[in-house]
């Protein structure tokens, strides 16, 4: 299992570095089995390279628990041990919501890496941690967009790219690892909060899914997950390719003809990428399906609409907005 695991991040590991150049990675860590287990399998690829690469490390502290001073000793512990330094940002703002510390610990991530000309930022995501977020989210209403959005790697800007490496590895084989390599283990208490979503669908749904439903329910999701990705991304392309095409080149103005003539999927992503490009906003479902009226109904006619302080106008053939 160990040469099992090392070999699956082997190959993708340097393709990463080659190409895209890359001297500084930083590992954002959890302190749990996967973060441990991250550490060791990054820290052996590094060695094994040529290329010499700095590889820093950042904890982020919530302070949900009363034993986080603990914990936080724990991993400077660990790091001692093989003499490595550890960065450690405490939140002093206290906050319950997953969502909201998902969004405040990603902020605290990347500007980091800003700051410190990071090019690979690397997290211990696994694929367990990938159908969770995938059940919260289709529990939450979501698109085929925010099912697949946890991906094996992405560029949060031209210059800074997030690799999950352990996303398709299953909580099973991290365990099997941390055992077969005898790492220090920590219990976190707050994975045991229930009213914390995560926890609720990995102790009850998820094994009352096993037992009543399909014992390889795990496997059959991430496949499902995969596919579905593959099909989004062919939709991103076709959706891009087509806005390039449409936009106007001087104002900000879109070809709708063009447009109408493109399947329901494609039509609204295009007005969704055509508003967020040039304003930074997404428009709301409500507003998009009224567009979408009014395109239909303005061929040769002249329409007006407001949105967010701005004048949306469709006529002739452009759909084009002023400021």
């Amino acid at each position: 299992m160990n040469i099992h695991l090392n070999y699956k991040l082997r190959k993708n590991f340097y393709e990463l570095i080659i190409n895209n150049n890359i001297s500084c990675i930083l590992i954002a860590i959890s302190g749990g089995q996967d973060s441990i287990c991250l550490i060791q399998l990054i820290e052996k690829l590094s060695k094994d390279t040529a290329k010499q690469i700095l590889i820093q490390f950042i904890y982020i502290d919530h302070q949900w628990k009363d034993s986080s001073k603990a914990q936080i000793q724990h991993i400077i512990n660990y790091f001692k041990c093989y003499n490595k330094v550890i960065i450690i940002y405490q939140i002093k703002k206290l906050t319950y919501s997953e969502t909201e510390a998902r969004k405040i610990r990603y902020q605290i991530i990347n500007h980091h890496a800003i700051k410190y000309n990071v090019s690979l930022i690397i997290t211990g995501h696994t694929v367990t941690d990938k159908i969770e977020t995938f059940l919260q989210k289709l529990l939450r209403g979501t698109s085929i967009d925010g099912a697949t959005s946890l991906t094996y790697y992405r560029y949060l800007s031209k210059k800074i790219i997030i690799w999950r490496p352990l996303l398709n590895i299953s909580r099973h084989e991290i365990n099997w690892f941390y055992r077969h390599s005898c790492l220090p283990v920590w219990s976190d208490i707050t994975n045991y909060y229930y009213n914390i979503n995560r926890n609720r669908i990995r102790h009850e749904l998820m094994p009352y899914f096993k037992n009543y439903f399909c014992v390889n329910i795990e496997h059959n999701i991430n496949s499902f997950l995969n596919i579905s990705y593959i099909d989004n991304e062919y939709i991103k392309q076709n959706t891009i390719k087509i806005y390039l095409l449409s936009r106007h080149k001087y104002n900000i103005a879109i070809n709708y003809k063009i447009i109408i003539s493109q399947h329901l999927a494609i039509q609204q992503r295009i007005l969704q990428l055509f508003f967020y490009n040039n304003f930074h906003q997404s428009i709301e479902k409500k507003m998009l399906k009224k567009l979408l009226s009014l395109i239909y109904q303005s061929v040769n006619k002249y329409n007006k609409i407001l949105w967010q302080n701005k004048k949306i106008y469709i006529y002739n053939i452009w759909l084009y907005v002023a400021i």
